[in-house]
């Protein structure tokens, strides 16, 4: 687990520009979204069982939240040699076999991971409309059993931040598998 110590972004600072190749041939960017009031930035990748038991109810987010005007991107940084589960090609096929509702990206660079401070697989941030981080952290509170979820987090902060409320907690320590930085 990665404790709010370790964040890089905090509540109130501006999401770092991007534009990252997708598993869908295109090259997207954080301005492609600039119609949605709320951007939801997730850091994935196919490997990770914490990933893998979040996978279908993040999709889940994903349909009920993406018509509701929030924009939404996976983000893969993992080494791909060390890891080659995380290369394109793979995250191509989970992104179709599973059907992502939202772009599936990849930062080979590894820079956007370190400019947002992504820590582990997964770590949600989500944004307001000036892009500025009104929530970091866990999906829900039980990665291995969804009908055992006591606080889903992710959607308590979309439906607060939809309405206009404040989103409490802002921060949460995050768990998953650690970003998988190339030496």
């Amino acid at each position: 687990m990665a404790e709010l110590s370790e964040f890089k972004l905090h509540p109130g600072d501006v999401a770092p520009t991007f534009a990252l190749p997708g598993t869908d041939g295109r090259v997207h960017r954080i301005e492609e979204f600039a119609k949605e009031p709320l951007l939801l930035v997730v850091w994935w990748c196919n490997h990770c069982p914490y990933v893998q038991a979040w996978e279908n109810r993040m999709v889940a987010i994903g349909g009920k939240y993406g018509p509701r005007g929030v924009g939404m991107v996976l983000i893969n940084a993992n080494d791909a040699v060390a890891y080659p589960d995380d290369r394109m090609e793979m995250m191509a096929r989970r992104a179709e076999e599973h059907a992502y509702p939202f772009p599936y990206l990849r930062d080979e660079s590894q820079e956007i991971a370190r400019a947002y401070g992504a820590l582990v697989t997964p770590h949600a941030m989500l944004f307001d409309r000036e892009r500025r981080l009104i929530f970091q952290g866990r999906i829900d509170d039980n990665h291995e059993h969804p009908e055992a979820v006591y606080h889903p987090y992710l959607e308590a902060a979309l439906d607060a931040a939809l309405v206009g409320q404040p989103v409490a907690p802002a921060e949460l320590p995050v768990l998953g598998c650690s970003v998988k930085w190339r030496a």
